[in-house]
């Protein structure tokens, strides 16, 4: 094609003036000064999400059961144990999970309260996130509860025998006795037997763990459960055991993998990932602006050639290709300049970690800003730059078009 041999020729032969060199070369760097940074910050954002989704197997069941409406499966047992029977999974068990209120040592917090029965320990092992005291059922004739280290803070409560906790739940049946209020809420008392920590937020602020009958009394349950959480079978994949667990529950529930469970986290990343990289489109337009000033100085130093080009019967359309040939590739130049550079300094953070997180390193769970690079966004900022080039290119070969037209009328 000769427009792009002319394109390739203009873009690294040496020019007359020395200013157009300079000028053509701060196009270059600018977009892919702009480039390397979309790289950099989508490196981020996916490495946050992949800091999320290695956290998410600490108390998240394989499998989680959810009914389709309403709060609780009527059978929950039953169908606990219809699911446990199938060979995709190793265990399966029943939970409720309520909002309660809890008093401790004259402390009140709002907590969600989740009961789990004797045999939890077969779907997520709560013993290696407990920081103070023993997972216990019960003590004597009072039930055990496991608070989060958030609510142990916040009340100040302590594995033993200092003080007893209250829970207290709205009645599910009845009427309100206004004369009595506290006639209008389920109570129950349990002892404070362990205090754990998963290192997630949503888990350590407000959550307790108690035995299964205990949330029933609470609720005024039978057999009803709010979830079904399930252990996948050893060399069962999770797309067959969610199959699986749908067939079995039909239309009554919905079954929820890991990553399904923590949807909104990934959703929050995802969103402020892609509106950080709309943001960082307009920086990238802005920079490839200077390819329109490049492509303007271009024109003016190159006025000889083109009215050569237009003498030996080059039609204003192939002079016009010339130009926006040239603009497209100082942009794609600088962009895959700039894909390289955003690779090299994300590899260099994935491996050194130079560029670390603000804050006390004791108190974080990582120290430096995590990294990992996706084929498919070096791919997307790829498209991006070639388009954004495109049309800036598009541009410079109107004026270019224009200027061909003017020459051609002053040699005749």
């Amino acid at each position: 094609m000769v427009a792009l041999r002319i394109a390739l020729r203009y873009l690294f032969s040496r020019k007359s003036h020395n200013a157009v060199n300079i000028i053509s070369w701060i196009s270059v760097a600018g977009v892919a000064v702009a480039t390397a940074a979309i790289v950099c910050v989508l490196s981020v954002f996916n490495g946050f999400s992949d800091v999320a989704m290695s956290r998410l197997s600490a108390v998240d069941p394989d499998i989680k059961i959810v009914p389709a409406a309403g709060k609780s499966f009527a059978d929950g047992d039953s169908l606990a144990a219809a699911l446990a029977a199938l060979p995709q999974f190793q265990a399966a068990v029943p939970t409720v999970e309520e909002r309660a209120l809890a008093i401790y040592a004259g402390r009140q917090l709002p907590v969600t309260v989740k009961g789990v029965p004797d045999n939890y320990g077969t779907v997520i092992d709560l013993a290696p996130t407990v920081i103070d005291g023993e997972l216990m059922d019960s003590d004597g004739d009072y039930p055990c509860a496991a608070l989060s280290v958030g609510v142990a803070v916040s009340l100040g409560a302590h594995p033993g025998y200092y003080d007893p906790l209250y829970l207290y739940v709205p009645r599910r049946n009845g009427r309100v006795n206004v004369a009595n209020p506290a006639a209008s809420f389920m109570a129950d008392t349990l002892l404070v037997s362990a205090v754990y920590e998963v290192e997630q937020t949503e888990h350590d602020a407000d959550r307790a763990v108690v035995p299964l009958s205990v949330m029933r009394s609470l609720l005024e349950y039978t057999t009803e459960a709010s979830a079904i959480e399930l252990k996948i079978a050893p060399g069962v994949s999770t797309d067959q055991a969610l199959a699986a667990a749908s067939e079995a529950v039909g239309s009554r529930g919905v079954a929820l993998s890991r990553l399904m469970q923590q949807s909104e986290s990934f959703r929050m990343i995802s969103v402020e990932k892609w509106l950080t990289f709309v943001m960082l489109i307009f920086i990238l337009v802005i920079a490839s602006f200077n390819v329109i000033s490049t492509m303007s100085m271009l024109i003016i130093e190159k006025k000889d050639n083109i009215a050569t080009l237009r003498a030996l019967g080059a039609s204003p359309s192939t002079v016009s290709g010339v130009f926006l040939m040239e603009g497209w590739l100082i942009s794609l130049l600088g962009g895959v300049s700039g894909i390289v550079i955003g690779v090299i300094l994300c590899l260099a953070q994935q491996y050194g970690g130079f560029i670390k997180l603000g804050g006390d390193p004791s108190q974080l769970n990582i120290t430096e800003y995590p990294v990992k690079i996706l084929p498919g966004d070096l791919l997307v900022v790829l498209m991006l730059v070639a388009v954004v080039g495109f049309v800036i290119g598009l541009i410079a070969s109107r004026i270019s078009s224009a200027r061909s037209v003017d020459n051609a009328t002053n040699l005749q």
